[in-house]
């Protein structure tokens, strides 16, 4: 199958080594040039349009999960995204590879058995894409590829949050909090009276936290918000930034960036 695919990788080693069990596993793969860190990633991806993306995660400016946002973000509203792979030392940015959508998340040193596997899950996908382009009563691949992710099994969804403040601790009802947004090492809770009480912060990232809450109730919107449902007034676009989508919840005022890959989920009945 005939495909382009760019390469995220800032060690030369590795990025050749890559980029020759490719040219063997799947001969009609055409390979852009590569892209030595997470800037040039975005830079590349926007402007060539890559049907897949093999991206590291740990990389100098911009790491590939930040990239790969950024490169969804900015993707042409009428072209299916790219499929993602991150491929990767460290094991423990699996699920929060798997948030962003990924095909797949491959360890280094890249075994060619396991990349083989890859190469056969992404011909799959396009071929399921073509024949989604082909026929339009077929649902579209991206919303396929975007599933809540599980429950944390053997456990309810969060019911009460205990948060820490120079008060004491605060018992706070999930129904409550309105939205979820990461800030630095921290979770901001935001709840209908948050701008008259103590800000609310948790240790625990979105990732950890998303498996325990209701995903009919909670909706991931972008990599650093999570939104209570029920909160939401309105969904808008923003003509100054390229039609996305915003977020409007009741009775406040700041409003919620939609990132591209979770537009899905904003679809009229």
């Amino acid at each position: 199958m005939i495909a382009t695919a760019l390469i995220a990788e800032d060690e030369p080693v590795l990025a050749h080594a890559l980029r020759t069990q490719l040219g063997r596993l799947w001969p009609e793969l055409r390979l852009l040039p590569l892209a030595q860190d997470g800037d040039q990633a975005v830079a590349l991806a926007v402007a060539e349009q890559p049907d897949v993306l093999f991206l590291d995660i740990k990389m100098p400016g911009r790491d590939g999960l930040d990239a790969a946002e950024a490169i969804a973000d900015a993707w042409p509203e009428q072209r299916p995204l790219p499929l993602t792979v991150f491929v990767t030392a460290y094991d423990e940015y699996a699920l929060a590879a798997f948030e962003q959508a990924a095909v797949d998340y491959v360890l280094k040193p890249v075994q060619a058995t396991r990349l083989a596997g890859t190469c056969e899950r992404l011909q799959q996908q396009l071929r399921l894409r073509a024949a989604q382009q082909d026929d339009p009563a077929q649902p579209p691949l991206q919303t396929l590829r975007h599933a809540p992710p599980p429950a944390t099994a053997g456990q309810p969804p969060l019911s009460i949050i205990q948060v820490s403040t120079a008060q004491g601790l605060v018992m706070v009802p999930v129904d409550d909090v309105l939205y979820f947004e990461a800030a630095d090492k921290y979770v901001r809770l935001i709840t209908a009276n948050s701008d008259q009480g103590p800000e609310l912060l948790i240790r625990t990232p979105l990732r950890e936290l998303m498996p325990r809450l209701d995903t009919e109730r909670f909706w991931q919107v972008h990599r650093s918000a999570v939104v209570n449902v029920r909160a939401i007034e309105r969904v808008s676009r923003d003509a100054r930034a390229n039609n996305r989508l915003r977020v409007h919840l009741r009775n406040r005022t700041e409003t919620l960036e939609v990132s591209r890959m979770y537009a899905h989920l904003f679809k009229a009945m």
